[in-house]
């Protein structure tokens, strides 16, 4: 007769306890490029599907890159880090430009690789039965990506798994947040193992470390500096990451009298139609400024371009303010403070206010006034370069994106990957609201695809407009991109600036060598291009195989009516692209 105590033991595969240890993470999408390494957690999702058991929603994309970029995307808007499953040490490879994109951009994503099986003659569950298992076996798969992940771990046991995945998730979403990276031999998501073997480990308790603010004593030496200085002003990038954070800038902004320059923003930073929103060039400010505020930006300007900005006293304050990522920075401070840039601007905005008297608000207010001019001058700046035109077959970006400003609204999200006419895009597509303005933050072109997917997948009643180059175009794997917008019904607007080539390869060549024989002779080896009419490139017909709606405008006056076309079909639920051909490289 049995034991009444006895109960009946459960077994599961170590890929089980990798599925639960995702949902208690509070994982809700795999991005996934799914290979031989992976057959475990397919037979793994097959089995929890036929129990009617939930498991993070799969999203299949044929390119990693769009995978990745999708994860960043997504962890951008909601600040949760995604799951991207990749094949080995391939799939790692495909990847690593993303994820080095990740890095730069701070956001958090889980990068879970599979391993070659290194069992040979059958000893294991999982071991090596075809031949790519002995050829895509490396001796260092990690370092493919150690230089871009902030963890990395390859799963020793099953028995591990929840704590290895709890730990990899403080690790991503710590402050500073970034991608870390896990590596599951094909053995060992296969073991078998029973449930009272597997130790819990509540990632309430294994959490995050969050940034916060800084001590009294220097928070009011900011203020200080702050109600003293005659010209203050303000450099920023990614301080955006957080409405809150954007809404204090702009209150500490008018508060104070700073004019707030963006450049290169991975983020909008403060609202753009504020009195104090003084564009994207710094060397317009530095001349005249006594005081710099440093603020979540990683190159606040190009230091042999700017001199001028030795003799200013600068002021930092960063989520990541060492760089330590960066070997060389070169960026002089006198005051450096690592922090949550929100929490920090918060602490000095009380103190100004409580301090600040009828005479310095009176002071304050005079020194905005006195912008006006300048404000006013740079709007028609702005107005004469969208008047121009341009013309049949060179269509003058500004007008594009002048005419973009006057046919999108102020809650559509804007993806800037216009390399070369980024910062004419900053000019003219103006923005207003907080998370609607997605910049390049890494080295890696081709990331707007996927992004934009990915925030669309979490701003689902939200217009998303991917605004790319026809160089960087070609490195998002624009078939998987298209794909996976139509499997998953994830509609964005895609506009192509077609240049004919890479005019960034171009530009470099003439700064270093202005009277080289390759401006002499117009050989840039950057045109893809030879603008024969029997040779055009149709972009759009990648995009119309999947289902999505295709314009293609040469000729200015009929700008309107395409980007109207393009919005209709968004809003009926389809992609659609504009290919524009802008002024030639």
């Amino acid at each position: 007769m049995p034991d009444p105590q006895s109960r009946a033991t459960t077994h599961h595969r170590t890929a089980h306890y990798f599925l639960e240890a995702l949902i208690d993470l509070g994982v809700e999408y795999i991005f996934a490029n799914l290979g031989t390494d992976h057959v475990s957690l397919i037979e793994e999702i097959a089995r929890w599907d036929s129990e009617g058991r939930r498991h993070p929603e799969v999203i299949l994309c044929p390119h990693e890159v769009v995978a990745v970029h999708m994860a960043m995307g997504y962890a951008m808007t909601t600040g949760r880090g995604q799951a991207v499953f990749v094949h080995v040490d391939a799939g790692t490879a495909n990847a690593c430009m993303a994820i080095q994109n990740a890095f730069r951009y701070r956001l958090p994503v889980l990068l879970i690789a599979g391993r070659a099986p290194f069992a040979i003659h059958g000893e294991l569950p999982g071991g090596r039965d075809t031949y790519v298992h002995f050829v895509q076996d490396s001796f260092d798969q990690g370092s493919i990506v150690r230089p871009y992940v902030k963890w990395e771990y390859t799963l020793p046991s099953g028995v591990v798994v929840k704590e290895a995945l709890t730990r990899a998730a403080a690790f991503m979403h710590s402050d500073p947040p970034g991608p870390v990276s896990m590596m599951l031999p094909r053995e060992v998501l296969a073991e078998a193992w029973d449930d009272d073997a597997m130790p819990a480990y509540p990632p309430a308790r294994y959490g995050s470390v969050r940034a916060g603010g800084v001590e009294p004593e220097r928070a009011q030496a900011i203020a200080d500096a702050l109600m003293t200085a005659e010209n203050p002003i303000a450099l920023t990038a990614y301080l955006g990451r957080s409405a809150e954070a954007v809404s204090v800038l702009d209150r500490l902004a008018l508060v104070c009298g700073i004019r707030v320059v963006e450049f290169n923003p991975v983020t909008m930073n403060i609202c753009q139609d504020s009195p104090c929103f003084a564009g994207s060039d710094p060397a317009m400010l530095v001349a005249d400024a006594d005081l710099g505020l440093l603020i979540d930006i990683d190159v606040p300007f190009i230091p042999q371009l700017l001199k001028s900005a030795d003799r200013l006293r600068w002021i930092q304050i960063d989520i990541d303010a060492l760089k330590a990522d960066i070997p060389m920075w070169g960026f002089a401070t006198d005051l450096r403070i690592q922090g949550d840039s929100a929490v920090i601007l918060r602490q000095v905005l009380e103190i100004v206010i409580a301090r600040g008297n009828d005479s310095y608000m009176r002071k304050v207010r005079d020194r905005i006034a006195s912008w006006r001019p300048a404000r006013e001058a740079a709007q028609a700046k702005r107005m004469a370069a969208a008047a121009n035109k341009g013309s049949p077959g060179a269509i003058n970006p500004a007008y594009l994106f002048a005419r973009l400003q006057a046919l999108l609204s102020e809650d559509d999200i804007v993806v800037n990957e216009a390399v070369r006419n980024a910062p004419v895009l900053q000019q003219q597509l103006r923005r207003t609201k907080p998370m609607t303005y997605v910049g390049l933050a890494g080295g890696g072109l081709g990331f707007s695809g996927g992004m934009a997917l990915g925030l669309k997948l979490a701003n689902p009643s939200h217009r998303v407009v991917q605004i790319v180059g026809d160089g960087a175009f070609h490195f998002a794997a624009p078939d998987s991109v298209y794909a996976v917008s139509q499997q998953y019904r994830l509609p964005i607007f895609s506009v192509i600036l077609d240049n004919k080539g890479w005019q960034a390869v171009k530009a470099s060549v003439q700064r270093v060598y202005p009277d080289g024989v390759a401006q002499q002779t117009d050989s840039f080896l950057s045109r893809l291009a030879t603008g024969r009419q029997d040779e055009q490139r149709r972009l759009v017909d990648i995009a119309r195989a999947f289902g999505a709606h295709g314009e293609r405008v040469d000729d200015p006056d009929e700008l309107d009516a395409a980007i109207r076309s393009c919005l209709a079909a968004l809003d009926d639920g389809r992609a659609a692209v504009l290919h524009v051909n802008i002024t030639p490289l």
